[in-house]
């Protein structure tokens, strides 16, 4: 990170970050805010909105071009934020309406596309309720373990709240095809790319903090529309995250019932398998606190739920990734 919040080595590429704008929330201006002050040299601000009057008064920052679509929907933003971006950019990057970011997030994001091998990178997000209560800390447990899944030597996706491709990629990837009656516009685009073996990387520092507090229900029907979407898109990788939660709480309870009929041996086997999981809940939160300096003292207050919370969200991943099969097979009306 340290490299990051030094001056780039070398002349950055000239970007275009598009904003679709499909809900001004009460977050928007803070969010335009920190994507207007990146440290990115030579990049251009496109905010994709339906009209004019779909932007609250006093939210758009200075020198930020606007693409209006006609439309609310994300995908005919990021289209009308597409035919507006300038022709000498080289990088098309995408964010969302929401969310904070660092000042070194966009040069974070483009930094991957160096290596020529590279099509596109991918931050993601993390959740920094704040005042904090229990399903909101828990969702921000559950959500850190995506990262984790997204990481080096995993199968590279796309979010589409922080990517970054090659423009001449994202032509060759035919975006606006492979966005035709797409629910999940990255995620329809990760496929296409998959298809096209071009390589996607995870960019750690192009973290997204996100501090809204949803209820029960909010989170669990969220989480579970979008574990939909992964089985829909991306097969492969929805399956290997059931079978792995299957083997690690189906590893739990073998223990716990060992441990029930008087097995010494189980003890130190469930020892395990929590220090195992809570040993990497913590180093998931150190270095979501490296990359987001702004909420150091917030990781400092609640990293601890990363570390002794895990074990129950494993459960809850179990709940979600065999709720969202559910919610596919019935056609998502029981949502």
């Amino acid at each position: 990170m340290a490299e990051l919040a030094g001056p780039p080595a070398s002349p950055p590429a000239p970007v275009s970050l598009i904003v679709p704008v499909t809900a001004a929330g009460e977050g928007l201006r803070e969010t335009l805010r920190t994507l207007a002050e990146q440290d990115h040299g030579d990049y251009e601000l496109i905010i994709a909105v339906r009209d004019a009057e779909a932007i609250p008064v006093g939210a758009l920052p200075a020198r930020v071009k606007v693409a209006l679509s006609g439309e609310q929907d994300r995908i005919p933003l990021l289209l009308a934020g597409l035919r507006a971006a300038r022709q000498r950019s080289e990088v098309i990057a995408f964010s969302q309406p929401d969310g904070v970011v660092s000042p070194f997030w966009l040069r974070a994001l483009v930094a991957p596309l160096q290596d020529p091998q590279v099509g596109a990178s991918s931050g993601f997000r993390c959740y920094t309720p704040e005042p904090p209560g229990f399903w909101p800390l828990m969702r921000s447990v559950w959500n850190s373990v995506i990262a984790e899944m997204l990481g080096p030597g995993r199968s590279g996706v796309v979010w589409g709240g922080a990517a970054a491709i090659h423009k001449e990629v994202l032509l060759e990837a035919r975006a606006a095809d492979c966005w035709f009656k797409a629910s999940r516009d990255d995620l329809a685009l990760s496929a296409a790319l998959g298809k096209a073996q071009r390589r996607i990387v995870f960019a750690p520092g192009a973290i997204v903090a996100h501090s809204d507090r949803p209820t029960a229900r909010s989170f669990l029907v969220q989480a579970c529309r979008e574990m939909s979407d992964v089985l829909s898109y991306l097969p492969g990788l929805w399956w290997r995250a059931l079978i792995a939660h299957v083997i690690y709480c189906g590893a739990m309870l073998a223990s716990v019932i060992a441990i029930a009929r008087g097995s010494r041996g189980a003890e130190w086997a469930l020892v395990v398998l929590f220090g195992l999981g809570m040993l990497k809940g913590a180093n998931r939160a150190t270095l979501v606190k490296a990359q987001l300096p702004e909420f150091k003292t917030w990781f400092d207050r609640y990293g601890w739920t990363h570390t002794f919370w895990l074990p129950l969200a494993t459960w809850i991943w179990l709940a979600v990734l065999t709720g969202s099969l559910a919610y596919t097979r019935s056609g998502r009306r029981n949502l």
